[in-house]
C-alpha cells in the first residue's frame, strides 16, 4: 500500500499542475479584465499631451492657410472685387477666433 501511495503521488502532483495552473487563471482573469477596461477608459499624461500638441499644430496650420488665403483676398479686394473684400472679411473673423487659442512662444534672449 506504501508502496502504491509513493506511486500515486507524483502522478496527482503532475496531473494537478496543469489544473492548478487553470485555477490560477480563472482566479486572475476578473482582474486582468478589469485593468485592461480602465487602461482603455483613461488617458495617460504622455497621450493628452500628443493630443494637445496634434489639435495646437492643426490650429497652428489652420491659422496660416487663412492667412495666405486673406492676403490674397485682400489683393483682389484692392483691384475692386467686392466679393474678395466679403470673403477677406469673413477669413480675418476665422483668424481673430484661432489665434486666441495658440499659445505665444516665450521670445529668447
Amino acid at each position: 500500500m506504501r508502496r502504491l501511495s509513493f506511486i500515486a503521488l507524483p502522478l496527482a502532483a503532475l496531473s494537478l499542475g496543469g489544473c492548478l495552473g487553470t485555477v490560477a487563471d480563472v482566479v486572475t482573469a476578473p482582474v486582468k479584465v478589469v485593468s485592461k477596461g480602465v487602461d482603455l477608459a483613461t488617458t495617460s499624461q504622455s497621450e493628452a499631451d500628443e493630443k494637445r500638441g496634434r489639435e495646437l499644430r492643426q490650429r497652428e496650420e489652420r491659422l496660416g492657410k487663412l492667412e495666405r488665403e486673406y492676403a490674397k483676398q485682400l489683393d483682389e479686394c484692392n483691384e475692386g472685387n467686392r466679393r474678395a473684400c466679403d470673403e477677406a472679411r469673413q477669413t480675418y473673423a476665422e483668424m481673430q477666433q484661432i489665434i486666441p487659442t495658440i499659445p505665444v512662444e516665450p521670445e529668447e534672449d
